[in-house]
């Protein structure tokens, strides 16, 4: 049981990276320094860029339950 919950840590990890660089720079800090204060014509907050957030936190919560659940399983084992 701890295995997979290893491996699912692993991959929520790496899948919130993914999601996480996929956001839009705000402006400011190291987003303008790799080339994220080019800014687009399309501008403003889009669906896909909301759904992105909401994937996002979804992903954050289970990637921190997964922790959790690691950590009680370690724990009790």
């Amino acid at each position: 049981m701890i295995l997979v919950f290893q491996i699912a840590l692993i991959v929520f990890s790496l899948l919130l990276m993914l999601l996480v660089l996929m956001h839009k720079g705000k402006g400011g800090g190291l987003s303008d320094m790799f080339g994220g204060g080019m800014q687009s014509s399309v501008g403003g907050s889009s669906v896909a860029e909301r759904n992105l957030d909401r994937i996002t936190v979804v992903v954050g919560l289970v990637w921190f339950a997964c922790i959790v659940v690691l950590g009680l399983l370690i724990k009790l084992d």
